[in-house]
C-alpha cells in the first residue's frame, strides 16, 4: 500500500504558511495585579509583561516615555564636546563643510537633516552620496579628493564611516578635518578622524544607545543649535526627520527613540517642511485621532532644554485628541517612497525634497519619489516571481537539507533585491542570499537571515571567497567574483548545517496573548495605542484565536485575501472582517483554522471598524470537524500522551505484508510512524487528517489519512500497539 503511486492516494492538499508558534507564556495573577495598579485591561498587562516589564514603576515609564529624565547627551558620547566645537568653528570662520551620506532612507534623512540645520545655523555646507549603482556604500577616497579639490576643510559622514579607515587616513593625510556619525558595528580599527560619535562605543545600558544614523545627527545638531543659542524653529523640523529616519531604518522604538518617535509621529501632520506635507500627500496618508497622548506639554520638544525635560503626568486621556501618524503610515507609506529613491534612483531627489522651503520644488520631488516606488514595486514583483520560479526548478528538493537559499540571476537590479530576499525568506523560511551579475564578472548581493542564523557571521566564514561584505546579525550586503559562487553556495550550507536545525526553517511566529473575538472592540484597541509607538524590539501585539470559521473568502487586490470569520461563544455567533496581505498561494482557507493577527482600523466611506490582519493560520488541534471526519482515532488516542515504562514499538502484519510501528516525539508532540519493508513511512499525528508519505521527513509528501488505504493501515498500527499496552 504504502509504494502505491502519488497520484493514486492522496489529493492535492492546500498550502498553509509554513510556521512555528511561540506563544508567550501567560501570568494572568500579575496580569491582573499589574492591571489594577495602571488601570488598563488584563490583556494589555500582559503584553507589557511580554516586552519586560515587571513593575509599575516600568510600566509608567513605557507608558510616558516624557517621564523619564534623559542624561545629557554630552556625558553619553564622549566625541560629542569636540564635535559641536569643530563644527562651531568651522561656522565662525566659514570654513566649508561637507557632508557624506548614504543611500538608504536613514542616510538621506540624516543627510537633509544636517544640511538644513547645518544652513540655518549659517553655516557654508555641502554634500555627496556614493553611487549605488557605481560604488557601494560608504565614503570612499574618489569623494574625499573632490571634497579636497573643493577647499573643503571639514568632512562629516552620516550613517556611514565607522569602516573606511583608508578613506579617512587619506583625508588626514590631505590636511582635512573628520567627524565619523555612524550606528554600525565597530570594526577592529578605527578609522583616524578628529571625532567620532557612534552608540556602539557608549554603554549599553543607556538610552541613547539604540539610535539610528539620523539619530546622531539630531544629537549633534540640537546639541551644536542649544551651544549657539538658535534653538527656536529648528528642533521641530529636525524632529520630522529624525523619526522619518528612525522608523524607516527599523531602528528599535525604545529608550530616546521611544520618546522621540512619540513626540515626531504627533507633529509629522502639522509639519512646517514642504517636503514632508508633500509627501504625506501624494502618498494619502490621513492622521487619526485615537491615541491616548501625554506629556503634551512638553511635546514640540522647541526649548533649549531638550535632552533635560522630564514630565510626571498622570496617564489620563488628553481632551483635545491631537490627530497623529502611526509607524506603519511610514514604515508602509513615507519610507518605501524614499527608499525607492536610493534604490534606483538619484538621492538628490530626496536631499532636495527634504531641504526645500518651495512648496512647488516639494510636489515634483514628491511626485517623483511616487513614480519611482511604483517601478520599484513592478521590478520587485517581476523579480520575485522570477526568483519563486528558478527556486521551485532548482533548489526545492534539496532546501530541507542545504537550510540555505543562494540564488544568482543576471537582468535583476541589485538596488531591489534585498526586499526580494525578504519575500522569499519568508516563503521558504530559510536564509536567503539573493544576488545578480554586475558587467564586469562580479556578482552583488543581499542577504537576510532568520533568527538563529547570524548573516554577518555567515559572511565572515566566506570571507575568502567574498570581496566586500558588511551587515549584522539579519541583514548584509557582499560582492564575490562570479567563478566563485559554486563555493559560496557550498560554503553557505555548510555554515547553515552548523547553527540550523529542522525545526528553524520555519518562520518564527511570536504571539502575545489569546483573544476570543467578543473580546475585540475600540476600547481594546485604543488601550493597544498606550502602546505605540510599535516597531522593532516593540512589535505590534499579535494575537490568536483557536478554531474560527471561515464564513467568507476572496482575493482582492494584488492578491490578498478578505475574509469574514467567526466565533461562536456561548451559543452566541461573533463575526469580524479580516485581510491576509499577499495571500493568494493559501487561498482557499480551510473551513476551520486557528488564525493569529494584529489588529488594525479600516476606513471606508467615513466610517471606521477593527478588522484583523492575518499573521498566521493553522490547522486547530481541537477541530471538531476534523475529529468527527475521523473517529475511529479516538479508541486508541491514549496511546499518544501516554508514558510507558518503555517506547511503544511493534511489528505487524497487514494484507500479507510487513510493518513496523511506533509512537515518538517530535518538537514536543506525538506521532505515529509507520513503515514498510522498503523503507517508506506514513507519520501520523493525533487530530488531525493530513499525514506524511516518503523515505525522508523533508522530501515527503502530505496526504489525507482519512482516505481509506491510510486509514485502514492506521487502525492496525493501532491496535498492535494497544495489545503492548493492555493496562493503558
Amino acid at each position: 500500500m504504502l509504494d502505491k503511486p502519488v497520484s493514486e492516494i492522496s489529493k492535492p492538499r492546500r498550502r498553509l504558511p509554513n510556521q512555528r508558534w511561540q506563544i508567550y507564556p501567560q501570568k494572568t495573577e500579575f496580569a491582573q495585579y499589574l492591571a489594577g495598579l495602571i488601570n488598563l485591561s488584563p490583556i494589555v498587562s500582559q503584553l507589557l509583561i511580554n516586552r519586560g516589564i515587571e513593575t509599575p514603576e516600568q510600566a509608567q515609564a513605557f507608558l510616558d516615555p516624557e517621564s523619564l529624565v534623559l542624561p545629557s547627551p554630552l556625558e553619553e558620547f564622549p566625541d560629542l564636546a569636540m564635535s559641536v566645537e569643530l563644527l562651531q568653528n568651522a561656522i565662525a570662520s566659514q570654513e566649508k563643510i561637507a557632508i557624506c551620506g548614504d543611500y538608504d532612507a536613514d542616510g538621506m534623512t540624516s543627510t537633509a537633516l544636517l544640511l538644513r540645520s547645518l544652513r540655518t545655523l549659517g553655516a557654508k555646507v555641502d554634500y555627496a552620496i556614493p553611487s549605488r549603482m557605481h560604488e557601494g556604500y560608504g565614503i570612499n577616497k574618489r569623494i574625499i579628493e573632490e571634497f579636497h579639490g573643493e577647499g573643503v576643510g571639514l568632512i562629516l559622514t552620516v550613517d556611514n564611516g565607522i569602516s573606511a579607515f583608508e578613506p579617512i587616513a587619506r583625508a588626514r593625510e590631505l590636511g582635512l578635518k573628520v567627524i565619523v556619525t555612524d550606528h554600525h558595528d565597530i570594526p577592529q580599527k578605527l578609522p583616524p578622524a578628529n571625532a567620532i560619535l557612534n552608540p556602539k562605543l557608549i554603554a549599553e545600558s543607556s538610552p541613547y544607545r539604540g539610535v539610528a544614523g539620523v539619530g546622531v545627527a539630531y544629537i549633534l545638531a540640537v546639541c551644536l543649535a542649544q551651544q549657539l543659542g538658535e534653538t527656536k524653529g529648528l528642533i521641530q523640523p529636525m524632529l520630522a526627520l529624525f523619526t522619518l529616519g528612525t522608523i524607516a531604518d527599523l531602528a528599535p522604538l525604545t529608550g530616546v527613540n521611544r520618546r522621540w518617535v512619540k513626540r515626531g509621529l504627533k507633529h509629522l501632520p502639522k509639519s512646517h517642511l514642504p517636503g514632508v506635507q508633500a509627501l504625506i500627500q501624494v502618498a494619502g496618508v490621513q492622521a487619526r485621532g485615537s491615541e491616548r497622548v501625554r506629556g503634551a506639554g512638553e511635546a514640540g520638544g522647541e526649548g533649549e532644554k531638550e535632552f533635560k525635560i522630564a514630565n510626571s503626568s498622570l496617564l489620563t486621556p488628553n481632551s483635545s485628541n491631537p490627530k497623529s501618524l502611526k509607524p506603519e503610515d511610514i514604515g508602509f507609506r513615507l519610507g518605501p517612497r524614499i527608499n525607492a529613491i536610493g534604490r534606483i534612483g538619484n538621492p538628490q531627489t530626496v536631499i532636495e525634497l527634504l531641504t526645500t522651503d518651495d512648496m512647488g520644488i516639494a510636489l515634483e520631488r514628491a511626485m517623483q519619489c511616487e513614480q519611482i516606488n511604483t517601478t520599484r514595486q513592478q521590478m520587485c514583483e517581476q523579480i520575485e516571481q522570477e526568483a519563486i520560479a528558478y527556486v521551485e526548478t532548482e533548489f526545492i528538493t534539496t532546501l530541507q537539507q542545504d537550510k540555505v537559499l543562494v540564488v544568482v540571476q543576471p537582468n535583476w537590479h541589485h538596488g531591489v533585491i534585498g526586499i526580494v530576499a525578504s519575500r522569499l525568506l519568508e516563503r521558504y523560511g530559510v536564509p536567503v542570499f539573493i544576488g545578480t551579475y554586475e558587467d564586469d564578472g562580479h556578482i552583488r548581493g543581499s542577504a537576510r537571515g532568520i533568527p538563529e542564523f547570524y548573516v554577518f557571521a555567515a559572511l565572515e566564514y566566506c570571507q575568502d571567497l567574498l570581496g566586500k561584505f558588511g551587515g549584522h546579525k539579519a541583514a548584509g550586503g557582499f560582492s564575490l567574483p562570479a567563478e566563485n559562487l559554486p563555493a559560496l553556495r557550498s560554503r553557505l550550507c555548510e555554515f547553515a548545517n552548523h547553527c540550523l536545525e529542522p525545526q528553524h526553517l520555519k518562520p518564527l511566529l511570536k504571539i502575545d496573548a489569546e483573544a476570543n473575538l467578543n473580546q475585540i472592540d475600540r476600547q481594546l484597541y485604543q488601550q493597544l495605542n498606550t502602546l505605540h509607538p510599535c516597531g522593532i524590539d516593540n512589535p505590534d501585539p499579535v494575537f490568536w484565536t483557536p478554531n474560527v470559521q471561515v464564513v467568507e473568502q476572496q482575493i482582492v487586490g494584488k492578491g490578498h485575501i478578505k475574509l469574514t470569520l467567526s466565533q461562536t461563544i456561548n451559543e452566541q455567533q461573533y463575526k469580524i472582517k479580516a485581510i491576509a496581505w499577499r495571500w493568494r498561494d493559501y487561498f482557499p482557507l480551510p473551513s476551520r483554522v486557528d488564525v493569529a493577527y494584529k489588529l488594525r482600523e479600516n476606513y471606508f466611506n467615513g466610517d471606521t471598524s477593527i478588522e484583523l490582519e492575518l499573521q498566521g493560520v493553522r490547522l486547530p488541534n481541537n477541530d471538531k470537524e476534523e475529529q468527527s471526519i475521523y473517529p475511529k482515532l479516538l479508541p486508541q488516542s491514549h496511546l499518544f500522551y501516554a508514558s510507558p515504562p518503555k517506547p511503544l514499538r511493534t511489528t505487524f502484519q497487514y494484507k500479507q505484508r510487513h510493518y513496523s510501528c511506533g509512537i515518538y516525539q517530535k518538537d514536543f508532540l506525538p506521532e505515529l510512524r509507520i513503515k514498510n519493508s522498503e523503507g517508506k513511512v506514513l507519520v501520523m499525528h493525533p487530530g488531525r487528517t493530513i499525514g506524511l508519505l516518503g523515505t525522508h521527513r523533508e522530501e515527503a509528501i502530505e496526504v489525507d489519512i482519512t482516505q481509506s488505504q491510510y486509514d485502514s493501515i492506521i487502525q492496525a498500527a493501532l491496535q498492535a500497539l494497544s495489545v503492548l499496552s493492555p493496562e493503558l
